[in-house]
């Protein structure tokens, strides 16, 4: 299934909205794409690179003629950005354009686009890509990372069907795998598989910083260190953002490892080898059962 878009306004250019673009262009299912952000800086980078056609540090100028308008930015900036949206397809008279995100807690954003979208909430579609790398900015781009990858759609029961169809069907054009779920069973998912991962690896390497020995510490890092602190290099406003939006989720999932670290720092100290060969054993069967 693909789409055709003729006008397509992307609020954040970076890795997320980036790929998008290229994914898009690609598939030759956009006319005309248009960018917008604070940073002429970065949107001059993704012209220059291909990924937008023009742009327009107005966001409300920007989105006037849009068919969709799609958000890649940090949860923080959500508000400002679905006000700014707001007020110039008002001003536009445009009542058909379809806005949707990336952003990684779908319970905050959608209580934001209700606020701000009023009587329109209807055309906001909530999403959120399962996809990314440790890298930021319109360079890290590319157009195959959402081949393969899923995305969750998070409509409420007010959502227009016509709506969902069309993004569901942008996402099927770049290769991806489309899931509609509620936004609370979302967020204690993503809690669980993202954002506590992410948290143990900043929190990992900050851990680490602190020690005598640093220069040794990652001088003799092996593959291990690597894959478990890799995602500690991700836009650090990104994920405070994605923390505080996703709070009591998060910290219920790190209250539970938490209580899981506590056991296994008691079987260590105690000399149980039959406890750590028992929960290594567990851990081994359920990942293998999950991830082939």
């Amino acid at each position: 299934m693909s789409i055709s878009i003729n006008n397509l306004c992307v609020i954040g250019t970076g890795l997320i909205g980036g790929s998008l673009c290229l994914s898009l262009k690609d598939a030759a299912a956009v006319k005309n794409i248009i960018g917008a952000g604070r940073s002429e800086e970065t949107l001059q980078k993704a012209k220059q690179l291909g990924i937008i056609d023009a742009y327009d540090l107005d966001i409300s100028d920007a989105v006037k003629d849009a068919d969709i308008v799609f958000v890649s930015v940090p949860l923080g900036a959500t508000e400002s950005v679905f006000t700014q949206i707001a007020a110039g397809l008002k001003r536009s008279n445009n009542k058909t354009a379809i806005i949707t995100d990336a952003g990684s807690s779908k319970q905050r954003v959608q209580q934001i686009a209700e606020k701000v979208f009023a009587g329109e909430s209807n055309r906001f579609v909530a999403g959120h890509p399962i996809a990314g790398t440790e890298n930021s900015g319109p360079a890290a781009a590319f157009a195959d990372l959402y081949k393969n990858r899923r995305v969750i759609l998070t409509p409420t029961a007010d959502t227009d069907a016509a709506a969902v169809k069309r993004i569901t069907e942008l996402w099927q054009t770049v290769g991806a795998e489309v899931e509609s779920m509620g936004a609370e069973h979302h967020d204690k998912v993503l809690a669980a598989t993202s954002h506590l991962p992410h948290m143990l690896a900043f929190g990992l390497v900050h851990c680490l910083e602190n020690m005598e020995d640093i220069e040794d510490v990652f001088r003799f890092a092996a593959g291990g260190f690597r894959d478990v602190t890799r995602i500690a290099s991700s836009d650090p406003t990104m994920w405070r953002d994605i923390c505080l939006n996703n709070q009591q989720p998060i910290l219920d999932m790190m209250k539970r490892y938490k209580d899981e670290l506590d056991m296994l720092y008691n079987a260590l100290e105690a000399g149980d080898g039959g406890k750590l060969m028992e929960v290594f054993e567990h851990a081994k069967q359920t990942r293998d059962k999950f991830t082939h």
